[in-house]
């Protein structure tokens, strides 16, 4: 693979004709970024390679190019937007020092443009590739198991960005015992604490009503517990360590449910009106007033 800011015509010419001749095998590709952050990342693929970047910046040219410059990796491929490079062969100990820069800079760093940057590049390190094949009998089958998967694959991706906590709506719950503790000086503010705190135990008592279980009597068992970790289980109904049992929620998934929540209450609150259903009143069945000669009951 060459990465590189610009291939002109007559070396993309010569990778081509070589190419096609079986003369070797070549992928060139463009570099990603822009400026500094270009450079940067290019430095990143050098350290997770073992490679060396060739550029003026560092005093080499394409000429003083040798064998041991070359970057390697179990694997390679790239399309039109996208590249990959799956089994680097770069130094552990470089790597590690790579990844522990990044992370100082992601904490000195203001700007959330420079953060989210960083954090692409730490993930692109620190992280791995897989394939995951998925395979059924009915394509019906095939496009319902394709979203779990992907669903899967971005919980998995929000856990790696900010962690998980227990999970079967422990969280939240474990949350509103920390809430009871906030003071307040205005009694208008005291009401929107309260009311916090209730609305954090709503979760687990829908979860153990859409189970089949009184929601109230799984309430009480969990918080009669003194654990944060302890939950209750809603495929198997059984309570106990909510990690032990692998049952796990993205902090991001929490955080971001919690906010979208206040959020649309706050606009409910402001609004001068909403629109609602208004159920129909069901009308009882008339029964006739007297019996029906010939029919004793």
């Amino acid at each position: 693979m060459i990465i590189a800011d610009e291939i002109e015509a007559e070396a993309l010419t010569t990778l081509v004709v070589n190419k096609l001749r079986g003369a070797f095998n070549v992928l060139a590709i463009k570099a990603p970024g822009f400026g500094d952050r270009r450079k940067e990342m290019l430095d990143d693929v050098a350290v997770l390679t073992g490679g060396t970047v060739i550029s003026a910046d560092t005093g080499r040219t394409f000429e003083s190019v040798e064998v041991t410059d070359l970057g390697r990796a179990d694997k390679v491929w790239a399309d039109k937007d996208n590249a990959r490079i799956i089994g680097g062969k770069g130094e552990k100990a470089a790597i590690d020092a790579r990844i522990a820069s990044i992370k100082k800079q992601i904490g000195s760093s203001d700007s959330d443009f420079d953060k989210e940057k960083f954090e692409e590049r730490l993930a692109k390190l620190a992280g791995g590739v897989a394939q995951i094949n998925v395979g059924a009998a009915t394509e019906v089958e095939l496009n319902d198991k394709k979203e779990r998967v992907k669903d899967a694959v971005g919980a998995t991706k929000a856990a790696i960005e900010e962690g998980i906590v227990p999970g079967g709506e422990t969280a939240f719950l474990r949350a509103s015992a920390v809430v009871k503790e906030v003071k307040v000086e205005k009694g208008d503010e005291q009401i929107g604490v309260d009311i916090i705190k209730e609305a954090l135990k709503e979760p687990i008592k829908w979860l153990a009503k859409n189970a089949g279980e009184d929601g109230e009597e799984v309430l009480k068992k969990v918080l009669a517990k003194n654990d944060v970790g302890y939950g209750f289980n809603a495929l198997t109904g059984e309570f106990g360590s909510m990690l032990k049992m692998g049952i796990i929620d993205p902090v991001k998934v929490s955080r971001s449910a919690l906010q979208n929540a206040a959020s649309v209450a706050m606009m409910v609150l402001t609004t001068e009106g909403l629109v609602t259903d208004i159920p129909e009143e069901k009308k009882e069945p008339m029964v006739p007033s007297g019996g029906m000669g010939g029919m004793d009951y």
